[in-house]
């Protein structure tokens, strides 16, 4: 699903930071959860908070990732009932609401048709109706049992929580910033952005939306204490030998890298993990059906760039975006 994130950085800031008063930020970057991250604040504080962030950080990934053998969740697919802590277990009931909400759009359980396709590592893979077909009912909630502090999984199946962690992370790394007092900062974890506050000088952040046809921008957005979390199949995909391109993002549902209507998805709202979820769920349902679900759950402002050359966006962003001259989009809020 979308995060194989690492190349999806379909967000970049635009940070400005030479306008923010003089004050010097501190800053860090790592790479974890297969990505570079970037986290910048200022204050005081800043220095310890930005500590205690890429600890936090460091220590989900040993707890989530799927790729190292220690971790809960390499527990649980290895199979049998296993006692997962708390916090997992709290993670994979939010992972199930969402795959609920979403009609199955976003479900951790599509492992198994993830590492058929390979997309993502060195050795992709086209597969045949009958491998696909062989492992469409290993995939849906059902397989993956909760029982307080226990984790059971269905004979064959897996999960991954890669289309859920980074944003678990950026809501980790907010509540850090917020327990040392800081009240101006970013991070960027593999696409996932935060900003946290105004800049020092009491401006928004500036977010740039990546225009998915090229290296430079659709549109920036005015933001102020948001996550914003893009979705896209433009930059991680496989193309065969006889020339068929394969986007990474699977639909659940076919087994198929998704064919949409859309280029992208951007979701922007006070929680990480649900930014995470909906950004990859909403581009497997296209622009209607992500029009529909915002029209019917709220909650958060998108960002809808489409195929046909449109920039759609939420009324709640109207005197936020800014379009991008010369970019060729139609900018188009969308109604209510």
């Amino acid at each position: 699903m979308k995060r194989l994130l690492c190349l999806l950085l379909a967000l970049c800031m635009v940070l400005s930071l030479t306008a923010c008063g003089g004050e010097q930020p501190e800053s860090v970057q790592l790479f974890a959860m297969d990505t570079v991250m970037d986290l910048t604040a200022y204050g005081e504080n800043a220095a310890a908070a930005l500590t205690d962030a890429s600890r936090e950080i460091n220590r989900l990934e040993r707890l989530l990732s799927r790729t190292i053998d220690t971790s809960e969740i390499s527990q649980i697919n290895a199979g049998g009932a296993v006692t997962v802590s708390e916090e997992t277990a709290s993670l994979l009931a939010q992972a199930q609401t969402y795959t609920a909400a979403t009609d199955g759009a976003f479900d951790i359980t599509i492992a198994p048709l993830v590492s058929l396709w390979g997309i993502t590592t060195d050795s992709p893979y086209v597969p045949t109706q009958q491998e696909i077909d062989a492992l469409l009912p290993l995939v849906g909630p059902e397989h993956l049992h909760l029982s307080g502090d226990t984790a059971t999984l269905d004979d064959g199946c897996a999960i991954d929580l890669g289309g859920i962690a980074k944003g678990y992370a950026s809501d980790r790394v907010a509540a850090i910033f917020a327990r040392h007092g800081i009240t101006s900062g970013t991070i960027s974890l593999g696409g996932n952005v935060y900003v946290c506050g105004s800049k020092p000088n009491g401006q928004p952040w500036v977010v740039a939306i990546q225009d998915p046809r090229s290296d430079g921008y659709a549109v920036t957005v005015a933001l102020t204490d948001s996550f914003a979390v893009t979705s896209g199949g433009y930059q991680r995909y496989y193309t065969a030998p006889d020339g068929t391109v394969y986007q990474h993002i699977l639909d659940p549902k076919t087994g198929y890298p998704v064919e949409s209507d859309l280029l992208s998805v951007s979701i922007l709202c006070d929680n990480g993990t649900m930014a995470d979820a909906y950004s990859t769920a909403l581009y497997v349902m296209g622009s209607a059906g992500a029009q529909a679900f915002w029209r019917t759950h709220g909650g958060f402002e998108m960002i809808l760039i489409t195929t046909a050359g449109q920039v759609l966006y939420t009324p709640g962003l109207s005197e936020k975006i800014t379009p991008t001259e010369g970019s060729g989009y139609e900018y188009v809020s969308i109604h209510p």
